[in-house]
């Protein structure tokens, strides 16, 4: 099974992360973790990266082709190698891709979705969305010794979270998957979404995908 972590900085992805990682492994569940890019086409790399930045180096629809490249290569060179020793959990995937040009380019999120989830090599069936209030995540960034990224000031991030609640109805509308949204704000929040994350991995046989 492919699950996909989501949600805007600072809502308590890396955390609900490993401790599900650690949860799975303490229950001998075989669980490996990848990252949201491929980062295998030069070309491709050079527009996301210009893209998280918050910057448009190209058209909508050379920058949609970008992504869609990067995730095909992502599910054959590196998801497919991951599934072949179980279960995989994602920090972040195609919701944050489609959510990002859709704040960039000012389009609906479903627009990006639609031809992202057709990559159904690298379609989660299962999604937490963490829906931590973006005050919450705000005083977690400050709190952090980095320089502060594209999207984390809070009108963006506000836009963000919106984003992500809409690419959610819109993701179980196109692929009929698991979307589960909880907040990551207190202890108690982050161990119900590592025991939702757990209850779905306990369900699933870890099998390769072909």
């Amino acid at each position: 099974m492919l699950l996909a972590i989501e949600g805007i900085a600072g809502a308590g992805k890396s955390t609900v992360r490993d401790q599900l990682l650690a949860a799975a492994s303490a229950e001998h569940i075989p669980v490996g973790h990848i990252g949201q890019f491929s980062w295998l086409s030069l070309a491709a790399t050079r527009i996301i990266i210009a893209l998280r930045a918050g910057q448009t180096p190209v058209s909508e629809d050379a920058a949609l082709a970008a992504v869609h490249q990067d995730l095909l290569l992502h599910a054959r060179y590196n998801l497919a190698a991951a599934h072949s020793a179980g279960h995989v959990i994602a920090d972040r995937l195609t919701l944050s891709s489609a959510c990002l040009l859709a704040l960039l380019y000012n389009h609906t999120v479903e627009r990006y979705l639609r031809p992202l989830a057709a990559v159904t090599a690298a379609r989660p069936e299962v999604t937490l969305l963490l829906t931590t209030p973006i005050s919450v995540c705000t005083e977690r960034l400050r709190s952090r010794q980095t320089v502060g990224r594209f999207g984390e000031a809070p009108e963006a991030a506000a836009r963000f979270a919106e984003l992500y609640e809409q690419g959610a109805d819109a993701w179980v509308r196109l692929t009929d998957q698991v979307v589960l949204r909880r907040p990551s704000s207190q202890p108690h929040d982050t161990y119900l979404l590592v025991a939702d994350g757990l209850a779905k991995l306990r369900q699933t046989v870890a099998l390769p995908r072909r």
